[in-house]
């Protein structure tokens, strides 16, 4: 496939990757949906279908879980990247979703070194999640397809390609597998039925698989522009966040070179997303939440799409105040060019509204960012500021934010040292405010 560059338009190449900078949900697929609008190829980096990225435009609302957000601009390739790890059932679901909405899935390719996960993933992980050990996670079967990539015992993607080759690695780790599920109390993997599966998937999803690094590289190396997605947050990376009550992958940008084989240095651009407020999904510690009383006030009823529910389980999020201990760590660790604030809207109707700018642990104020034990044990230290009391959903400036919001965005980048560039004001597509 060759990639070559665009000689009529005068833009400014950008490899870009957008990051969660808080516990996930902060509006990653509403940015990089518009991000997107300049991109060529969109990569998703990491994850599975636990994710939850939704996007609002004029072919309705739709909840990606696996397809990169790209996929509505006919100009935007899509690549399911090779730190993945790929559900074929949900993929073809969710293929089958967007094609009936009138969007063009001929443009998504698939890496073929990422994980697949199988039916039994999903099985492990509902029973352990049963035991005593349960974080709370979705029960997607995430964790033990990493866990099977780790201990080099899953199969790839690409294995669709040569489905005598994928049969034998089946024939060789079920063993192991039955013995795991019968252990927490489950049945066996038939082995006849799951080639079956096998046999289907290659006949749907075998034209879409690409060797990543070098489908990747043309479009860099092409002057081409990239934007790399992640799934979750920060707060929520296998190394850097509140282990274990975190993901079994690394959405922070790191893994994205890593895992597509992207030198660091091909990087232009780095897109913090946070939350005007917090939110969090799950166990572990979460220092700024909220009452039940509080959190009413913006969680909404769950009748629409911007309300405070998961996209991906349904289940309602944890609240709390916006924490910027933890968008500060995130700017350390990622090294982030610019920010974007989403559901500032959320924030009109307050009189007062407390922000996170500090953490106070057995009388002593914190520089750092404490371990998982500790951060149980912290005391958030507030500012109040003063609420602007106004609608800014039809704002699409930041300099015509009410002086109050823009004084919030200020906290932030003086804070953070990161400029906000994006402020979102609303749901929809165009409901964003920029420099």
């Amino acid at each position: 496939m060759q990639i070559a560059p665009r000689k009529k338009e005068k833009r400014i190449m950008a490899t870009r990757i957008v990051v969660g900078a808080q516990w996930g949900d902060e509006g990653k697929g509403k940015m990089v949906d518009y991000l997107a609008q300049n991109a060529d190829l969109i990569v998703r980096y990491q994850g599975g279908d636990n994710a939850g990225h939704t996007v609002v435009n004029d072919k309705g609302v739709f909840k990606l879980h696996l397809i990169p957000c790209g996929i509505f601009y006919d100009r935007c390739a899509a690549l399911a990247g090779t730190g993945m790890v790929v559900n074929p059932d949900e993929l073809l679901k969710e293929i089958a979703d967007v094609e009936s909405k009138g969007v063009d899935s001929s443009k998504l390719f698939i890496s073929e070194r990422a994980t697949m996960l199988m039916p039994y993933h999903i099985t492990l992980d509902e029973l352990f999640e049963r035991s005593k050990n349960g974080i709370g996670t979705t029960k997607r079967g995430i964790g033990p397809a990493y866990a099977d990539k780790a201990r080099r015992i899953a199969l790839r993607m690409g294995d669709l390609k040569n489905l005598d080759y994928a049969k034998g690695r089946l024939e060789s780790v079920l063993p192991l597998i039955n013995l795991e599920l019968k252990a927490f109390g489950g049945g066996e993997v038939d082995l006849k039925q799951l080639f079956s599966k096998l046999q289907y998937w290659s006949y749907k999803l075998a034209h879409r698989l690409v060797e990543p690094v070098s489908f990747v590289r043309k479009y860099i190396d092409g002057g081409r522009n990239v934007l790399f997605e992640g799934q979750l947050g920060v707060m929520k990376d296998l190394d850097l966040g509140i282990y274990p009550y975190v993901t079994s992958s690394n959405p922070t940008v790191a893994y994205a070179c890593a895992s597509c084989g992207v030198p660091i240095g091909k990087i232009t651009d780095v897109t913090g997303v946070i939350k005007a407020f917090s939110s969090a999904v799950g166990q572990g510690p979460f220092p700024t939440e909220m009452g039940e009383a509080e959190s009413e006030a913006f969680r909404g009823s769950g009748e629409n799409v911007d309300d405070e529910f998961g996209a991906r389980t349904g289940r309602a999020r944890r609240l709390g105040w916006l924490d910027l201990p933890v968008v500060k760590y995130g700017a350390e660790i990622n090294g982030y060019t610019e920010l974007a604030v989403c559901k500032i809207d959320k924030l009109d109707s307050f009189d007062k509204i407390k922000v996170c700018v500090g953490y106070e642990l057995d009388g002593r104020l914190l520089d750092v960012m404490p371990s998982t034990s500790e951060l149980e044990r912290v005391k958030p230290v507030y500012r109040e500021m003063e609420g602007w009391k106004c609608d800014t959903t039809r704002v699409r400036k930041i300099a015509d934010l009410p002086e109050n919001a823009k004084k919030y965005l200020r906290l932030i980048e003086e804070y953070t040292g990161v400029k906000v560039a994006y402020a979102g004001v609303g749901p929809d597509r165009d409901s964003i405010a920029t420099l």
